[in-house]
């Protein structure tokens, strides 16, 4: 009989991992530096790593920036991000992994490719190759999925309490600390207010949960026509989500001021309060386009 129970466990187990995906993650950790580069952020890959993956919808940080509390004291409760190398004479081939607090995948990415010579140019090209895979995978993050990989802590009622009292165990939160003074249900999930042990405030914690993730989401989201500047030996390359190189950048001695050209049109880009303006001579006329630049 023990064996069929041992079994069962066993069984339970591998089926709750084999449910485990990005939708029960909220928050993505990114390394400052990746094994395959010298330097911190080289080609300001790790900061188009996080760009995109809130473009995706997830909350991400840093490695070495400060955690909020719900992910700080539970490290389980995010997932952490890997951009794997796999060296070639004529490409760069970029993979992007992420993986769970145990050290388990839970999404790996195509091999993004690029035969750019210029390595910010290639690097970049090829993560953003790699990613379409995973834009392409649909994601919703789900709050009751990831309530599970936060830990427990056990409370027990006051010593006073009839010996027939269980003991009950809630989720730690930063927001809901465990006191023994009783509440109104009609307070706010996200109030900084105690609650009697072993309550769980269900019905508005999920509202506050879903607002606070819509409000992130909205956030991150980068508007249409967006274009990412990445460094070169000269300046910088604008390049947007196809990938495509839209236009090329290159430093004068004024800040902000740049010689720019598409191949068709050569002109400046320059700021002009607080927006990013290109201008150029078409056909004997001044031209001028705004431009939505993140660096």
């Amino acid at each position: 009989m023990k064996k069929y129970t041992l079994l069962f466990l066993v069984l339970l187990s591998i089926s709750g991992y084999a449910q485990n995906t990005i939708n029960n993650y909220k928050y993505v950790i990114v390394p400052e530096k990746y094994s395959f580069l010298k330097q911190t952020d080289q080609y300001k890959l790790n900061t188009l790593t996080k760009a995109l993956l809130q473009d995706k919808g997830f909350t991400a940080y840093f490695d070495n920036s400060d955690l909020p509390n719900e992910i700080a004291n539970n490290k389980c409760g995010a997932l952490t991000v890997d951009v794997l190398e796999k060296n070639s004479m004529f490409s760069t081939n970029l993979t992007i992994v992420l993986k769970d607090c145990y050290g388990k995948t839970v999404l790996e990415s195509k091999q993004g490719k690029s035969r750019e010579k210029e390595f910010a140019v290639s690097y970049n090209l090829a993560l953003r190759d790699a990613f379409t895979s995973i834009s392409d995978t649909p994601y919703s993050y789900q709050a009751a999925a990831d309530a599970q990989n936060k830990p427990t802590v056990a409370t027990t009622t006051n010593a006073s309490a009839p010996a027939s009292a269980t003991t009950t165990s809630v989720p730690v939160s930063a927001n809901v600390p465990v006191q023994s003074a009783p509440v109104s249900s009609g307070l706010p999930a996200t109030a900084s207010a105690a609650v009697p042990a072993g309550t769980v405030a269900a019905a508005n914690a999920q509202p506050a949960a879903n607002a606070t993730k819509s409000a992130l989401a909205a956030e991150s989201k980068l508007a249409p026509g967006t274009l990412y500047a990445q460094p070169t030996s000269t300046g910088y390359q604008l390049i947007d989500t196809a990938p495509k190189i839209i236009l090329s950048l290159y430093k004068t001695s004024v800040e902000n001021y740049f010689i720019a050209g598409n191949g068709t049109a050569n002109g400046i880009v320059f700021k002009k309060g607080d927006n990013w303006v290109f201008e150029y001579y078409n056909n004997g006329q001044l031209e001028s386009q705004k431009l939505l630049i993140k660096f």
